[in-house]
């Protein structure tokens, strides 16, 4: 006589979800929407952390005047802070002003800035700067940033950088890659669009406080908040970091 076979059910009951893994606690937004006033006071307070956690932070480029910024922050496209601080002083040695850039060969400078990246168009802006420079303010970098956004290989961040650092003057605050990061983590914006994440950090931060902002928060994704690997739990915000992965209690 064959064996009694038991069948399994067929349907939705027969199927258990397995559980799923404990994953790191993260602080998402459980405490509902925040009211603008709630996330100003959020703001100055990661802003007064942030500044006591990192008083060196400044900006990362090497400079002594403002034609040495402007040059540096366009040499810093696609590139890093590091990688530019290696080859300026050799343009600047080559090229000390706006008149002599304005003058120099293409395959000199694309010689010199080659291992920034994409150098050809980096000499192209660069001379053509600088020839802007001479022909149109007498060598010397303007001001404004409407007069700054004119010059070739210039746009809102890069005159953000100058005009902030070279002349202390806070127009908006310059959204760059960590910055943009670390404003969408902290909850500060939801823009991944740079010009909109400007525009909210400026409603959000006192003008005063614009350029310090940059650095900290550079600072701060360098060190801490790094992309692939945070380190929430060393981080001076953590508690006021929606996106804060931390180990469950």
């Amino acid at each position: 006589m064959a064996g009694r076979t038991t069948s399994r059910p067929r349907g939705k009951s027969a199927t258990r979800s397995r559980p799923k893994p404990a994953k790191a606690r993260t602080r998402q937004t459980r405490r509902g929407r925040e009211s603008a006033e709630a996330r100003r006071g959020r703001a100055v307070e990661i802003f007064r952390r942030l500044s006591r956690q990192y008083p060196e932070a400044a900006c990362a480029l090497d400079h002594k005047n403002p034609y040495q910024l402007l040059v540096a922050t366009i040499l810093s496209a696609q590139c890093t802070d590091a990688r530019v601080n290696l080859v300026t002083p050799v343009l600047f040695a080559r090229y000390p002003r706006p008149v002599d850039l304005a003058r120099a060969r293409h395959s000199e400078v694309e010689k010199i800035i080659q291992s920034t990246g994409f150098y050809r168009m980096k000499t192209r802006s660069l001379i053509a700067m600088a020839q802007a420079l001479v022909a149109d303010h007498g060598g010397e970098v303007p001001r404004t940033m409407d007069e700054l956004r004119q010059l070739p290989g210039v746009g809102r961040k890069t005159a953000n950088v100058v005009l902030g650092n070279a002349f202390g003057i806070n127009e908006g605050v310059v959204v760059d890659t960590h910055v943009g990061r670390l404003s969408r983590l902290l909850g500060l914006t939801t823009q991944a669009d740079p010009a909109k994440a400007e525009l909210d950090l400026m409603t959000l931060f006192p003008r005063e406080d614009w350029a310090l902002l940059s650095h900290l928060l550079i600072f701060h994704g360098r060190q801490i908040c790094i992309a692939r690997r945070p380190r929430c739990p060393e981080c001076v915000v953590a508690d006021l970091c929606p996106s804060a992965r931390l180990p469950s209690a």
